[in-house]
């Protein structure tokens, strides 16, 4: 009995301090005062706007691009023996002019093969010479300034002319006519021992190098033009109805930074499949110090055109493709817009009411129905209206 009195008196007394203490607790709670609540402050969300109005705009197009060679050539062996240099080295991204000599074909043998085939026809030529002064004495003396001229070792003159049918013969039956052809041909031959350059450009893979033998039909080199570039760029179909041949283009370079003009030369009469664009083409003068690459992205410029009935502002302040915010009240509205065109930075647009107060920036995490602040409206003289000095857009000159 002692001991489970003894427990008794234990747990009993462990009873009364918790309970005291959760007493006590309450009780310095009860005393304590609530901390004040500070009010939470009335944050402004400043908003840049502007006034819708509508005009008529100038709009430029602008498109990329790729430069390339107005030219290209597979520089073909037309004869076959062992390549010698010309005046530029035959080696990749090796440079030359118009005129220049790229390479011959070892040109010796049949160098020598014509001259003595030439010598040849002028001994046949001799030997007939004092039966003309007998039989046919109105032609001597045409025959004879005609060998006088003849020399090996340049291309032969054009054969006089033969009136006389019974001379003809005679000519053809020393066979001296077809002989005649036989060394223009040979001459012609010759000639294509020498590869000369067909305009200013460079090696843009070379196949074969000096001292290597080729085939007649080998290919030596791939030769592209440097001073005349072509660039082919996509455009939209409606922005392609108003580029026409002929029109006059800026091209420049966000890598090189250069610039130059162009002109638009053609433009496909076909929509390509999978951009719904068509294709324009732009000759591209490239003079000595623009220095553009064959291959390099460039972006060009086209002449601009007039839109009717627009405003332009940037592309960031339209959100869900084709929505935007007005300020009614102080607060935000949701309005649809009509993209007329789309700019790299800006895009023109119509369909909301002129009037209303347009929000022309970004806004991140805000809901239609915030209360917002404008700066930068009609009566914000300091703020500029989207589209200023942005190249984009321009207003339509008034005729006077």
């Amino acid at each position: 009995m002692r001991k489970i009195d003894r427990r008794i008196v234990i747990i009993s007394a462990l009873i009364f301090i918790i309970g005291l203490s959760f007493g006590l607790m309450k009780f310095l709670i009860a005393q304590r005062e609530d901390p004040k609540m500070q009010k939470k402050p009335d944050v402004k969300r400043f908003v840049k706007v502007d006034t819708i109005k509508y005009e008529t705009l100038i709009s430029s197009v602008e498109a990329p691009g790729r430069l390339s060679s107005l030219a290209r050539t597979e520089l073909i062996a037309e004869a076959s023996g062992k390549i010698i240099a010309g005046s530029t080295t035959l080696k990749k991204g090796s440079t030359f002019k118009k005129g220049d000599l790229l390479f011959t074909i070892y040109p010796d043998e049949a160098r020598l093969s014509l001259y003595s085939r030439k010598s040849q026809f002028k001994s046949t030529l001799a030997n007939i010479l004092p039966d003309l002064a007998f039989d046919y004495p109105e032609y001597e003396k045409l025959l004879l300034d005609y060998f006088n001229k003849l020399d090996i070792k340049k291309d032969f003159p054009v054969f006089p002319k033969i009136a006389d049918s019974k001379l003809e013969i005679f000519l053809a039956s020393r066979n001296l006519i077809s002989e005649y052809y036989n060394i223009k041909k040979d001459e012609l031959q010759l000639k294509r021992h020498n590869i000369y350059a067909p305009y200013n450009g460079t090696y843009k893979e070379v196949y074969l190098e000096e001292s290597a033998y080729v085939n007649t039909g080998g290919r030596v080199a791939t030769a592209i033009r440097t001073d005349m570039l072509e660039v082919e760029t996509p455009l939209d179909r409606p922005d392609a109805l108003w580029v026409k041949p002929g029109d006059k283009v800026t091209v420049y370079s966000d890598l090189s930074k250069r610039e130059s003009t162009g002109k638009v030369i053609r433009k496909s009469a076909f929509i390509d499949e999978n951009t719904q664009s068509q294709a324009v083409f732009i000759n591209v003068s490239n003079k000595t110090g623009q220095s553009f690459l064959d291959g390099e992205f460039v972006h060009v410029v086209f002449p601009g055109h007039p839109v009717d009935n627009v405003m332009e502002i940037p592309r960031n302040a339209v959100f869900n493709n084709n929505e935007v915010f007005v300020i009614v009240e102080g607060r935000l509205q949701k309005r649809t817009i009509n993209i007329r065109k789309v700019n790299e930075k800006t895009l023109l647009f119509n369909g909301v009411k002129e009037g209303e107060i347009l929000v022309i920036q970004t806004l991140i995490n805000v809901l239609e129905g915030t209360s917002v602040v404008a700066i930068g409206s009609s009566t914000d003289t300091q703020e500029k209206k989207p589209g200023e000095g942005s190249g984009q857009g321009n207003k339509k000159k008034d005729k006077s």
